[in-house]
């Protein structure tokens, strides 16, 4: 008898992670062992359950879907993170298979196309969408030549930018700022996004590489 493949639904919609429950309840071989409302929510609960495929929308309060998908992708490679979201724009399909997503598919999709991606991603094999695999292969044979540079940043996203690579928190970048951390949260958001970077070391790497910080702002990172 096959595995049971457990997984973990994140999203900020309850509707939508109820009838996604409903829809694999159908399915003898899948089973749905938690459910997160944000990404923060997401990571603690990967930590906990362990799941084989976490279904990860992207756009979410606390801490949005690539930067949970980041995080897991790097404390648990064993669980597979599958994208579903309604977004299909470079600067969320990029940045989410950089910080470790091996499946994306938009929630427009048939449920037997969902099915099919979830029993693909765990075991290991790479799911996407039809317009999505065409973005990805365009992007491997059309690579960009011209050198990223911070000129898509505007002077707040560079401040942050600079706080980030000191190590500070967002709590602490909000008050030396005087802004709040939803603020703030939103700021680094779209600098990963600009920048095609997929998490917050990356964001200092690519700062110290720019000359916006130097090597005695930055603590430790952890790679």
């Amino acid at each position: 008898m096959s595995k049971t493949i457990q997984i973990i639904i994140a999203d900020d919609h309850s509707i939508v992670r109820k009838g996604i429950c409903a829809l694999l309840a159908t399915e003898p071989d899948i089973q749905v062992i938690g459910e997160a409302a944000d990404g923060k929510e997401a990571v603690t609960m990967a930590q906990q359950l362990h799941p084989d495929v976490i279904l990860m929308d992207l756009v979410m309060p606390k801490m949005d879907g690539i930067a949970a998908t980041a995080q897991i992708s790097a404390s648990q490679p064993k669980s597979r993170i599958l994208v579903l979201t309604s977004f299909a724009a470079d600067d969320k399909v990029f940045p989410a298979i950089k910080a470790g997503a091996l499946g994306y598919l938009l929630k427009d999709s048939s449920p037997e196309d969902l099915v099919r991606s979830i029993r693909q991603v765990a075991q290991g094999e790479p799911s996407l969408e039809p317009s999505i695999a065409r973005k990805v292969l365009h992007e491997i044979s059309h690579p960009i030549k011209k050198e990223l540079t911070i000129d898509p940043l505007s002077e707040r996203e560079l401040v942050v930018l600079r706080l980030i690579a000191q190590g500070r928190s967002n709590r602490e970048i909000g008050e030396e700022l005087f802004i709040t951390e939803a603020t703030v949260r939103t700021h680094v958001s779209n600098i990963l996004s600009k920048l095609h970077l997929a998490s917050r070391t990356q964001a200092a790497l690519f700062a110290l590489k720019e000359g916006i910080a130097s090597l005695d702002d930055i603590p430790d990172i952890e790679p």
